[in-house]
């Protein structure tokens, strides 16, 4: 199995930056996700402004860019008249387009000062975000382990074999889903992952389990690199932290929202928050033992600059 960079850049620093939103970051640049492809209808339409969104983010402070593959899926394409062909190539350009955008911005002396060399992180979203109809936040596919193992490999095996660093197993909302994916990465043992979940509150997954039980059935799989959540309300971080902290020896990683709502039945969102207010609360998920942090959807480039400069004040 190759190195795995988030234990490599712990050994030396404080905390792994991770970005901010992909998604809601290129609609605040002008693209229309109103799209069963979500930000993959980017890698089709406009894949130089995916490149810019990951050279800002790293600009900003991240030492992690997360591919835009969250909802790239042999069945969506499909469904835009996409070959399997064309489907694996637009999965290996999220990767390419990551790489090649950390490598830009690596290959400047001045960019390498007071941060790790930083990593790429290959996408895998859970299957309600290929369902996309706010699935991903509930759990309830009725679908069994085996036939998520199904759903998933064949995705797993192009983002695994793409030159990404690691993969990334985010928003997964359930624990049969969760089991999934982990009984599937150990056909791929040359890359490690991390699982995220995403939580209704301070304790409980999306579908209802405690993300103690979750994070503590990962906690003896080799390939899993760090167990947390993303994709949630940051006022219950702290709790869940504290929870995913006792419950496993793995680094705990955070990536909430930004703190406001979204509205579901407008896809609008509502309320505010600053980028100030963001990084003070990222500073308690510190101290509560988070080790990976970073930011999730209507985060932006500059959230993750203040998160930066707070968690590593000397870069």
């Amino acid at each position: 199995m190759r190195l795995n960079p988030i234990e490599t850049i712990l050994q030396t620093y404080p905390a792994v930056v991770l970005d901010g939103a992909l998604a809601t970051e290129l609609e605040r640049r002008g693209c229309d996700l109103r799209d069963p492809l979500w930000s993959a209808r980017v890698l089709l339409e406009a894949p130089d402004l995916i490149r810019q969104v990951h050279t800002d983010y790293f600009a900003a402070g991240a030492d992690c860019a997360i591919t835009a593959s969250y909802q790239a899926t042999f069945e969506g394409f499909a469904g835009r008249g996409l070959s399997r062909a064309e489907a694996e190539d637009l999965m290996r350009l999220s990767v390419r387009l990551a790489i090649e955008a950390r490598d830009s911005f690596w290959v400047n002396p001045a960019n390498r000062t007071g941060r790790p060399r930083p990593f790429v992180a290959a996408s895998i979203g859970p299957y309600g975000a290929f369902l996309r109809d706010g699935s991903e936040y509930r759990g309830d596919y009725g679908l069994s382990e085996a036939e998520l193992i199904t759903f998933h490999r064949p995705r797993m095996a192009v983002l695994a074999a793409a030159g990404a660093d690691m993969l990334a197993c985010e928003t997964i909302p359930c624990l049969v889903e969760a089991r999934a994916l982990a009984r599937l990465l150990e056909e791929f043992p040359g890359i490690s992952a991390w699982f995220s979940f995403s939580c209704r509150d301070a304790a409980r997954i999306s579908q209802g389990e405690s993300l103690a039980e979750c994070v503590a059935l990962l906690d003896a799989h080799p390939q899993v690199a760090a167990v947390g959540v993303n994709c949630t309300a940051p006022r219950f971080v702290p709790n869940l932290v504290r929870a995913a902290r006792a419950a496993t020896r793995k680094p705990i990683l955070a990536y909430p929202n930004s703190g406001e709502t979204y509205d579901a039945a407008t896809f609008s969102w509502h309320g505010e928050t600053t980028c100030e207010a963001f990084s003070s609360q990222a500073q308690r998920w510190y101290e509560n033992g988070a080790r990976i942090i970073g930011g999730c959807c209507r985060t932006t480039p500059d959230h993750i600059r203040e998160l930066a400069a707070r968690l590593r004040p000397a870069s």
